[in-house]
């Protein structure tokens, strides 16, 4: 739980009694908002309502012209509040952050752990980067994985490539398998580092965008990352199970 988790909820709880015919104190109004904008994570995630409305009476004039109904507040306010209070609800981060920290602690990697690390903090701050540092994590990893090996790669940018080697590497290529499930689950990995790689040249900061670019949420900045992890998990215990076999 986030240490300003109390706080993001009042907030929430003070504009729908707003919004929906309450009278609520300015004076607190303005010390949760505050107290959320002066957090710099926090900032990037509140309703914009609240970073315009600096007042409980701009705020009422806000949102009596946007909706008319009570009904249509309180969805336009729980909607807007959503990926603040699941920030704050699981305390900045996911069981699975520390799941793939750990794995990638075990290895000796400088340039895997600081895009971890780098994916992680920029998720909610910096869409983009988050989005540029994942596809930097399965490039590491795979990286990593090949020169621990022995197996020497072509240094280029060219992430299906390594992912390619480093997947026969470690027999999880589709075509090593003839299981059905096998192949497809192992054709769903490749599928992720192919779709990571084209999120990351449409959406990421690693490219020039034109006045129509497409900006990446947050929500696009977590999958992308989530699913960078995950990936990166599986090929890190995978090799650490096939070195202590060999071994």
């Amino acid at each position: 739980m986030h240490p300003l988790s109390e706080e993001a909820e009042a907030l929430q709880h003070m504009l729908v009694s707003q919004a929906t015919g309450g009278s609520e104190d300015d004076a607190a109004y303005l010390m949760l908002r505050r107290t959320i904008l002066d957090d710099p994570t926090l900032a990037t995630m509140v309703p914009r309502c609240v970073n315009t409305c600096r007042s409980l009476s701009q705020f009422w004039q806000f949102i009596k012209n946007k909706y008319g109904t009570y009904a249509e507040r309180r969805t336009y306010l729980w909607d807007e509040f959503r990926p603040l209070l699941d920030y704050v609800v699981k305390g900045g981060s996911s069981p699975a952050d520390h799941v793939v920290t750990g794995a990638i602690e075990r290895f000796d990697s400088e340039h895997v752990r600081v895009a971890w690390t780098k994916s992680l903090e920029r998720r909610t701050t910096d869409p983009e980067g988050a989005i540029t540092m994942a596809r930097t994590l399965l490039e590491s990893v795979c990286k990593h994985i090949l020169e621990e090996a022995g197996i020497e790669y072509d240094d280029s940018p060219d992430l299906n490539k390594l992912y390619r080697q480093t997947a026969e590497l470690l027999n999880l290529a589709p075509s090593q398998h003839t299981e059905k499930v096998f192949k497809q689950i192992l054709g769903g990995c490749t599928s992720v580092v192919e779709g990571l790689g084209a999120l990351r040249n449409r959406l990421s900061d690693s490219h020039g965008t034109g006045k129509a670019g497409v900006k990446p949420a947050p929500r696009h900045a977590e999958l992308a990352v989530n699913l960078a992890g995950s990936l990166a998990l599986y090929l890190l215990s995978t090799w650490e199970a096939k070195s202590s076999t060999n071994g």
